[in-house]
């Protein structure tokens, strides 16, 4: 997720902000929704005919969405023998991750190996030990945002895959609200953690250069935004940073692209209902053939 040179890992008063993003957003439980709904069957496809499964996480944060993901395919496959590689930037994530493990009795006999390092670093390592491991599930969700080269990174981690794996990333869709707010003010927004905005549309864009196979699904999300308008709002500045990637959003930009954020954010981002601001943050599930 992240790199020592860049601040796009997740530490100290970023991952609270992330941590409070979650609770507000409703976002793992909308991809929890759509893991339960596709991965079963897409589990069932890949293991066919396996004696033991390999999965590598890519930014994986905390895990929440990890053991969910580790339990279904346990449970498609109570038999068989799994692995769980972790490529994770920020070690305080880590740290929770690994807390999240010790409470959940079903992955105890899962091995974990640890990468506290970023996507980048661990292609490196890859490619420096050559003794390559390939895996049959390989997940990329909310992360493409923080890596150099989208095309290398989409490449490299599918030169992974397992004869039948899947590669699936997660991240926002295009046209939605996130899409909108950081594509008009990608000059005054991409920084220090997001160097260059990423949706769903680059990504199939880069697929399809490439000659990839692959499927998209789209993950249905919305949270309420209202607090954002008033600047009274502790909460409503808290999301206003977390949605700008800045630690102080009204100290962060000037008068007028304040005003105009919150403009959009409201009159093309979002729908009102019952008197609320409803911000459209759809998201994009993209499953990659092997």
């Amino acid at each position: 997720m992240a790199t020592e040179a860049k601040q796009t890992c997740y530490e100290g008063s970023t991952v609270q902000s992330f941590q409070f993003y979650l609770e507000k957003s409703g976002e793992h439980k909308a991809i929890l929704q759509c893991v339960h709904s596709l991965l079963p069957g897409e589990f069932k496809r890949i293991g066919s005919g396996k004696t033991s499964l390999d999965v590598l996480g890519v930014g994986s944060g905390g895990g929440e969405l990890d053991v969910q993901m580790l339990s279904v395919l346990q449970s498609t496959f109570p038999a068989l023998p799994i692995t769980a590689d972790i490529v994770e930037g920020s070690s305080q994530l880590s740290d929770n991750f690994k807390a999240l493990i010790a409470k959940t009795a079903n992955l105890q006999k899962i091995p974990f190996t640890w990468h506290i390092m970023h996507s980048e670093d661990y292609q490196k390592q890859v490619k420096t030990k050559g003794d390559v491991k390939k895996f049959d599930f390989i997940h990329m969700i909310q992360m493409m945002y923080y890596v150099d080269d989208l095309t290398e990174t989409i490449k490299f981690y599918h030169s992974l895959l397992k004869n039948n794996g899947r590669l699936m990333i997660i991240l926002e869709k295009a046209e939605g609200g996130w899409d909108t707010l950081w594509k008009t003010y990608e000059k005054e927004l991409c920084g220090d953690t997001i160097t260059v905005y990423r949706s769903s549309a680059t990504v199939v864009s880069c697929l399809q250069s490439l000659g990839l196979k692959y499927e998209e699904h789209t993950i249905h999300n919305t949270f309420d935004i209202t607090e954002c308008f008033d600047t009274t709002s502790a909460m409503g500045e808290r999301l206003l940073n977390f949605m700008t990637a800045r630690d102080h959003f009204y100290q962060s930009f000037t008068p007028e692209i304040r005003t105009g954020i919150l403009d959009l954010l409201k009159n093309k981002c979002s729908t009102e209902k019952d008197g609320r601001v409803i911000f459209d943050s759809n998201l994009s599930c993209i499953l990659i053939y092997g």
